[in-house]
């Protein structure tokens, strides 16, 4: 049964993706935060991490890094449903920023469950096809 680390600060979203999961047949942990999903990886390992880009205390960006140098072998997975670049706004695009500090993978919120259980099938077969941004209608 592959462990899945999910690391999101919104309790409804962790918890979906928990049921979602579990429902699949994976063995999820689930973090609050950064703080707390750095200590659940330091007692046991992972074959997948989820981790939300923006989060209280320890920022996702931080975590990302941090997760990636703690874990290097083990794909990371960042989620995020802030904006993002496009060629009518300026704004940086947060995901492809994940990518460059570790994340193997993303996902924009919100995402379908199918998103989410393929992205992670990706990751676990060890697909080292470019990273992918999974993009899904709201």
């Amino acid at each position: 049964m592959p462990r899945v680390l999910v690391v999101d600060d919104d309790p409804m979203v962790g918890a979906t993706i928990e049921v979602l999961l579990q429902r699949q047949g994976f063995d999820v942990t689930l973090a609050d935060g950064g703080e707390t999903g750095l200590a659940a990886l330091e007692a046991q390992a992972f074959e997948v991490m989820l981790v939300d880009i923006f989060m209280p205390h320890m920022r996702g960006f931080e975590s990302i890094r941090i997760f990636h140098e703690r874990a290097p072998a083990t794909p990371l997975i960042a989620m995020s449903g802030y904006a993002f670049a496009s060629s009518a706004s300026p704004s940086p695009d947060f995901l492809r920023m994940a990518l460059e500090l570790g994340a193997t993978r993303c996902l924009r919120k919100p995402f379908t469950p199918e998103a989410l259980l393929t992205t992670i099938r990706e990751c676990l077969a060890g697909e080292s096809a470019q990273p992918k941004d999974k993009k899904e209608s709201p």
